[in-house]
């Protein structure tokens, strides 16, 4: 059997439960090597992983409405909440209130929570930026395609706005 660094060509049977489990085999190992890490800068300040998932799409989208954030992480208001109140604690993430719609809270990113947020991107993208080199442009534009094909239709605007700078 090719170890999980080979390069071998896929299967013209793709689609049988071996080729199935070693892809989801290699996307589970692939990430929780990439995030590693990160969990540990996270893990010296007391957070986790759903804290990271929040500063970085705020960093995404500085002003990103409360509202967009709990559909981008797809988790319940209560776990949102609770992460919410973990880093404004932490002067990690400032609210303000919408300017349009005094109803809406928007989210920013503090000085502090920018560097964090930063420090903790680096950890991925040495990681990313490594694979990516050893794939060659054509692996990552195919392995960005199976990954958009993870995404559920209703779900893709919310990753195209983020790509656009939105």
């Amino acid at each position: 059997m090719a170890d999980a660094n080979s390069h071998t060509q896929a299967s013209p049977l793709f689609l049988r439960e071996a080729e199935i489990r070693r892809g989801v085999e290699l996307l589970y190992f692939g990430y929780a090597n990439m995030v590693r890490g990160a969990d540990g800068v996270l893990a010296t300040r007391g957070l986790g992983r759903a804290h990271h998932r929040a500063m970085y799409f705020i960093a995404r989208r500085p002003g990103l409405p409360v509202s967009d954030l709990l559909r981008l992480l797809a988790i319940t208001k209560q776990s949102l909440s609770r992460v919410l109140g973990d880093l404004q604690t932490m002067q990690l993430v400032a609210v303000a209130v919408g300017a349009r719609d005094r109803r809406q809270r928007l989210l920013t990113l503090t000085t502090e929570g920018a560097a964090l947020e930063a420090a903790l991107f680096e950890e991925l993208r040495r990681g990313m930026a490594a694979a990516y080199t050893a794939a060659g442009q054509g692996s990552v534009t195919g392995f960005w395609a199976v990954l958009a094909g993870l995404i559920p239709q209703a779900d893709r605007p919310l990753v195209e706005a983020l790509q656009a700078g939105l």
